[in-house]
């Protein structure tokens, strides 16, 4: 009697398994099903409607701007759909706080807002600046604009700036920042925060020319892509999205086209173009290889007379073409240095302008004091010590010629460091005969990368020897030899305390005038030091060497019929010498 229930319990708990089996695979589709449709959903992105260069509608009202482009590449790469919305910023943010919206294509990193948002990997930085009128004279720092009227957007960062630091000024919001300019420029309140870039972009479309921004920035923030708070998995797609567009290339062009402003440096062959030349260039080799290796079962007297001329083929195929590359890496660099020549003109020409008032106004200013100085020192003594500007008198009549001598001075530093700028991007067709100084070439090099100096070492010394001949060639073509010798040797180093030490000096039996540069960087072995004006050699190409600056260096001290030469051991710095012969009158 006891079997039949045990076989019918068993039947029961085979029965029971089978369901919850069924159950559960049943479950699992329906969740995928669920993923699947959620996946397939646009994403709705949100954005400012007049935040240039970044995000804003153009004369036809579509949107466009850096962060557009960037979205649309990163929705692109990673196979999404995506619904771009663009408006008032203020009414952005509470669409994403409501869901209206998935994601924010672009918002400033900050503390504040950490509560309520998550943010992507940054793909720019946003300087925000204090805008002021043309004949301000008192706001200069965020401590100016105590008990002052300042002009904000609301919902801004520079709102939440100024919330969050407590900052005891009086706010006027504005809906939009080209409202915050506007309302600026026509003479109301004493300044207004805005983003630098967007307000030049801003205030060039509607010639607010009595406006600009104090020099130095208020702020430097990381700028992004932004959620709501704990949305990851959407976070997670795009700065995938991002690191895909940066790897492959497209980034650096989106970013160079919407903000970049100086030339970037010429990069290397990208690979995919490498792959495409290669196919084309080896394809038909090896089509050609395969139909003589089956040639060679019937006709074996051939092959060696076959291979030979082929492999003879391929050297010299891969010569050429290593010879083109050198050619379009020379003539890249070629236009890159004309396109600085114009771009250094025009910088040049914005700086002495301003400049010039200075050095004019400068020693007007200190002749006047010097008028009202007897004045002042008789009032101070009837009346005794009195406030002038921010300290007293008895302090100021010694402070105010200093600072005046110091202003001028620098203001003749920084036209000396324009001019040599100029000179040194400025094309010289004059040839290799000039009678040069290798003394002044050293000294306008090092005019140059006196700022990489400063933060590479704080123990870099000269020694000129005085009297030293003069060598035949062209001072400037010179000078970018020791400008580009003198980066490596800041680069080579690993700690602001080792030392780089630069002098000059003669070989009269050789007929040579000799620049020395010497580095307590980390040095490089033997094998490399042969390599080291190889062009395409370098050992820096995780931070973007092309090994092209050695090479190019070396080209031009042997147009001058001279020579590097250099001398390391691994760990222990390196010494390069450049040597170019003495000038000699031809007959």
């Amino acid at each position: 009697m006891c079997i039949p229930k045990l076989d019918s319990l068993r039947i029961f708990f085979l029965r029971f398994l089978f369901a919850l089996f069924v159950v559960a695979v049943c479950s699992t589709f329906s969740l995928a099903e669920e993923e699947s449709g959620w996946l397939d959903q646009p994403v709705r992105i949100g954005g400012d409607h007049n935040y240039p260069p970044y995000e804003y509608l153009d004369q036809d009202g579509l949107p466009t701007g850096y962060n557009i482009e960037l979205s649309q590449a990163v929705a692109r790469v990673m196979g999404m759909e995506i619904n771009i919305q663009l408006g008032p910023w203020g009414e952005m943010r509470q669409a994403l706080e409501r869901g209206d919206v998935d994601i924010l294509m672009g918002m400033a990193h900050t503390e504040g807002r950490l509560s309520e948002v998550d943010f992507s990997i940054p793909h720019a930085k946003v300087h925000q600046s204090i805008w002021v009128r043309n004949d301000n004279a008192t706001i200069w720092k965020v401590e100016d604009l105590v008990s002052r009227e300042v002009i904000v957007m609301k919902g801004s960062v520079m709102h939440d700036f100024m919330l969050e630091n407590e900052i005891a000024a009086d706010l006027f919001l504005v809906q939009t920042l080209a409202d915050a300019l506007t309302l600026l420029a026509s003479g109301r309140h004493d300044c207004a925060l805005v983003a630098k870039l967007p307000g030049e972009y801003l205030i060039s479309g509607q010639e607010l020319d009595n406006i600009h921004p104090i020099a130095r920035p208020l702020v430097a923030q990381n700028y992004g892509f932004a959620v709501k708070k704990g949305n990851r998995e959407l976070l997670a797609r795009f700065n995938e999205g991002l690191s895909l567009l940066k790897k492959s290339g497209e980034y650096s062009q989106i970013h160079d086209k919407w903000l970049g402003v100086f030339p970037q440096d010429a990069k290397g062959v990208p690979w995919i173009h490498i792959i495409r030349y290669g196919a084309l260039v080896f394809g038909p080799l090896l089509l050609i290889l395969i139909i003589f290796v089956l040639w060679s079962r019937t006709l074996r007297k051939q092959v060696a007379l076959r291979t030979e001329e082929l492999e003879r083929e391929i050297v010299e195929r891969e010569r050429s073409a290593e010879e083109l590359q050198v050619r379009q890496k020379q003539l890249l660099h070629a236009d890159k240095m004309t396109s600085l020549g114009v771009l250094v003109s025009g910088v040049a020409h914005e700086i002495n302008n301003p400049n010039g008032l200075i050095q004019l106004s400068l020693p007007q200013l200190s002749k006047a004091y010097q008028s009202i100085e007897p004045i002042l020192e008789a009032h101070y003594q009837e009346q005794g010590d009195f406030n002038l500007g921010w300290f007293s008198y008895s302090r100021m009549r010694e402070e105010i010629p200093k600072m005046l001598h110091e202003m001028l001075e620098s203001s003749n530093r920084i036209k000396r460091i324009v001019e040599d700028l100029k000179d040194f991007a400025r094309r010289n067709d004059s040839g290799l005969n000039d009678q040069v100084e290798l003394n002044e070439v050293a000294r306008s090099s090092l005019r140059l990368v006196d700022n990489a100096l400063r933060k590479a070492t704080r123990h870099f010394t000269t020694d000129y020897v005085p009297g030293l001949p003069c060598f035949r060639g062209n001072g400037h073509r010179i000078e970018q030899v020791v400008v580009n010798l003198i980066l490596n040797a800041c680069q080579a180093l690993t700690s602001s305390e080792q030392a780089i030490a630069l002098r000059t000096y003669s070989l009269e039996e050789e007929g040579m005038v000799v620049l020395e540069i010497r580095d307590e960087g980390c040095g490089i072995d033997e094998e490399t030091l042969q390599r080291m004006t190889d062009p395409f050699f370098t050992t820096k190409r995780e931070t973007g060497g092309t090994g092209l600056g050695l090479s190019v260096s070396d080209g031009i001290v042997k147009d001058h019929r001279g020579r590097l030469e250099f001398s390391s051991q691994l760990g222990e710095g390196m010494c390069v010498r450049l040597l170019l012969p003495v000038y000699k009158e031809q007959a």
